[in-house]
């Protein structure tokens, strides 16, 4: 049992900044309170204590090619089959892909995630591997699989039904790459499958222009309206919204993750956070591919909150923004799985104290601070 005092702590589900202390015992916080001391006491002198970090979309299986094929499009670099990434899968060794994972998520750990949503390639061996390699670090990888089998544009329903399933028993959800590489009824048996499971369907939808503009041509829906029409729970990216796209996700139950560095590396657009967040919407904040970017969240605030202020003239809230990487996900209807937790008494101890330079708390943590600021990392498995 110990106490941390002397914090400012980001509270509850909306980050309300208190001067209290937290009592901790056996990875649960069991007292918040001005008076609140049991066990050994940690003053830490003012600093910032903020929930964990959690990194909502992510290809940790590229890590084994960090910056090979930059200024690539991005069909060169990540379409299946043959993008640069899918070709670098399929030659690696199990050896080489667990270590590459093991690094990205130690360096996830150190900069304060505690939880990652991973869309995970290579099938049911993908998910494997990447259950082995995190087994002994503090940090729970949601995963999300996919089959070969699901591409084409006459897949064989039989084998793409039996393919889900069998991965549903290792994974906690389903994520083909995009609609450019699914039929809308290989996306049905996904979504319908994952939904009697319990576990989490997802896709990229809009990432790029011409993504949209293929579908509308096609189809005479845009990505978006595909994504949401086929009742996935998450939809990542939606870059290039089309028409009334982020209105109709307002009034969806979908989740939502954006990716802003990883969009400005393949040079496809800027996430209209500011749009999305004035119709209510509640993003998540991923960093996507390791192959394109660090996992570290900091790098990732930083980024957006300069980005949204240069492109489109006007500030994001920083407060709304810090949200995006800790507890938006207590609203979305994918929290059933990933079980991530606000600083609440009852809740799970999953936290991380910055030092402050700012009397800004949101801003001390989206600008100021780096991994050498972190102080402590608390979460369920070890203090780090």
């Amino acid at each position: 049992m110990f106490t941390i005092t002397n914090g400012i702590i980001l509270k509850g589900e909306d980050l309300v900044p208190t001067k209290e202390n937290i009592v901790v015992d056996e990875g649960k916080i069991i007292e918040i309170g001005k008076d609140a001391a049991e066990g050994k006491i940690i003053d830490v002198d003012g600093a910032t204590i903020c929930p964990s970090f959690i990194n909502g979309h992510m290809h940790i299986g590229d890590s084994i090619i960090k910056d090979e094929g930059y200024g690539l499009s991005l069909s060169e670099m990540v379409k299946p089959p043959n993008g640069v990434k899918h070709k670098a899968l399929a030659n690696a060794t199990e050896d080489e892909l667990i270590h590459a994972m093991q690094e990205s998520m130690w360096d996830m750990v150190n900069s304060g995630t505690t939880h990652f949503i991973d869309y995970r390639e290579g099938g049911i061996k993908g998910v494997e591997l990447l259950r082995e390699a995190s087994r002994d670090i503090p940090i729970k990888p949601i995963i999300l699989g996919r089959d070969d089998s699901f591409y084409g544009d006459d897949p064989d329903l039989g084998e793409v039904k039996i393919a889900i399933r069998k991965l549903l028993k290792v994974a906690d959800g389903i994520a083909p790459s995009g609609f450019g590489e699914i039929t809308e009824e290989v996306a049905s048996l996904i979504v319908k499958e994952c939904s009697k499971q319990g576990k989490i369907s997802s896709i990229h939808v809009a990432e790029s222009e011409s993504n949209q503009i293929e579908s509308l041509n096609e189809f005479n829906k845009t990505e978006i309206e595909k994504g949401l029409n086929n009742c996935f729970d998450q939809l990542v990216h939606l870059t290039n919204p089309k028409n009334n796209d982020l209105e109709l996700v307002s009034k969806s139950n979908s989740n939502v993750v954006v990716c802003p560095r990883a969009n400005a590396t393949l040079n496809v657009g800027v996430s209209r956070l500011n749009e999305m967040l004035k119709l209510g919407i509640k993003p998540l904040l991923g960093t996507d591919n390791v192959m394109l970017n660090s996992p570290n969240m900091l790098r990732e605030l930083e980024f957006t909150l300069k980005i949204m202020s240069v492109y489109y003239n006007s500030y994001i809230n920083p407060k709304q923004l810090l949200q995006m990487a800790t507890t938006n996900v207590c609203s979305s209807n994918v929290n059933n799985i990933i079980q991530k937790t606000f600083i609440n008494e009852g809740n799970s101890a999953e936290f991380i104290i910055f030092k402050s330079f700012s009397k800004n708390p949101y801003l001390n943590i989206c600008n100021r601070c780096e991994t050498k600021n972190i102080l402590y990392i608390i979460n369920k498995k070890c203090n780090v």
